[in-house]
């Protein structure tokens, strides 16, 4: 008799986990009150990004920290009731940042990144999702010669260990590839390896149809608990109750405070974040996924438009929408690249799941058999959720797997 598994979550991750167990004889049930990617799997910079092959660090340099106080950067936003909020883990976050030990998280980190490529492409081409995605890498734009320089040689570093390629672009080979960009910009890295996907939720959702290809479930429902029971699991959702030998719990920023309804007290906190589509001017034409690197924020010409996302707004998950962030990051971006009206009637709001070492968790529950843990990829679910998918499963199997997991352990917390 097939293995009932139940995932918690229909987020890139847990959409992942689901259509891996379907695909391994499992008898999968994927729960979650939303559609599959319509929460934050739906919001994100749609790029699959091979060349992350360093997580983001707390600044703790003081120039940069002075200059956050403020509140009035692009790139970071905060809310004293936010702040107050994740102290601890923020306090954390700052301490992993030192160079010490991020010199050490970085080639844990790295492992997952250099995944993600090959684990994506056999989902896309199951979901028939080709048309959905481009393999010609994005640019990340420069102002300033000694800041293009100080990237190209962190570039240089992770081609050298991680094999992350790159081609460095002059003003006239950036205006070749955008040439509706501003004068400002004089110059750009070209990551070539990622993938960029011109609607990620659309993606999440295709993956999900593949999964039911196969005999997988889906219930749209809300989630009241889960407990073990005997030998095994007993999910209890608004729709109906399900009996399983396992339960995953993929559920992003909130994953939290659900493990503390059976003890656990995971450090997660959440980078807020926020986009907006807008229409083109007429005869411009953006044909690159961009990041304007000095100032935050990234644009992508999108199915949906030319879509901006923000950088990172530290707030509790549920507090209401602050739109200055998108404000300021849209003013800068006018001037870099001729954007026409908004398209949507308001900001969509998500939240990055994070934990304060930078790296997720993903594997069993320190002290309950059949429970099983995926949260806490930062700013890279969208990235790494078919990468953990496969991980997840092979350790559910006890089978072996491609990269050591030990830095992902829920145990070291």
């Amino acid at each position: 008799m097939a293995r009932q598994s139940v995932v918690l979550g229909a987020g890139m991750v847990g959409v992942s986990i689901a259509w891996h167990l379907q695909q391994r004889g499992h008898q999968v049930t994927l729960v979650d009150r939303s559609q599959p990617g319509r929460e934050t799997s739906f919001g994100n910079a749609g790029i699959i990004q091979r060349e992350a092959v360093r997580p983001y660090p707390f600044p703790r340099d003081m120039k940069t920290i002075l200059s956050v106080l403020p509140n009035n950067r692009v790139d970071i936003r905060y809310r004293p009731a936010g702040m107050f909020n994740a102290a601890s883990p923020l306090l954390s976050y700052w301490h992993h940042s030192s160079s010490r030990l991020y010199k050490k998280i970085i080639p844990e980190w790295a492992s997952l990144i250099e995944l993600c490529l090959e684990t994506h492409g056999p989902m896309i081409e199951a979901a028939g999702a080709d048309h959905l995605v481009r393999r010609e890498g994005w640019l990340e734009i420069y102002r300033t010669p000694e800041k293009l320089a100080k990237r190209v040689k962190e570039a240089e570093e992770a081609r050298a260990l991680y094999n992350v390629q790159f081609a460095v672009l002059d003003r006239a080979a950036l205006t070749a590839k955008e040439p509706d960009l501003s004068s400002d910009i004089i110059g750009a890295i070209h990551w070539l390896d990622p993938w960029t996907v011109a609607d990620p939720g659309g993606l999440v959702a295709a993956y999900a149809a593949s999964f039911v290809e196969q005999g997988g479930r889906i219930l749209q429902t809300d989630i009241n608990g889960f407990q073990q029971e005997g030998e095994g699991w007993k999910v209890d959702t608004a729709a109906e109750t399900l009996e399983a030998d396992e339960v995953v719990v993929a559920l992003g920023p909130w994953a939290g405070e659900w493990m503390k309804k059976l003890g656990y007290h995971f450090p997660t906190f959440v980078k807020r974040g926020y986009h907006m589509h807008y229409a083109t001017q007429p005869n411009a034409k953006l044909n690159y996924w961009l990041m304007d690197a000095e100032v935050g924020y990234l644009l992508a010409p999108m199915n949906a438009g030319v879509r901006l996302t923000t950088g990172a707004e530290l707030d509790r998950l549920e507090s209401p929408a602050h739109e200055q962030q998108l404000g300021a990051a849209e003013k800068v971006a006018r001037t870099v690249f001729p954007l026409g009206e908004r398209r949507d009637a308001a900001a969509w709001k998500g939240a990055r799941p994070c934990l304060p070492d930078m790296k997720p968790v993903i594997g069993p529950a320190p002290r309950h058999p059949g429970l099983w843990l995926a949260f806490g990829h930062g700013h890279q679910g969208f990235t790494l959720g078919p990468a953990t998918g496969q991980l997840l499963a092979d350790m559910m199997e006890n089978k072996p797997t491609a990269i050591d997991m030990a830095p992902f352990r829920a145990d070291r917390f």
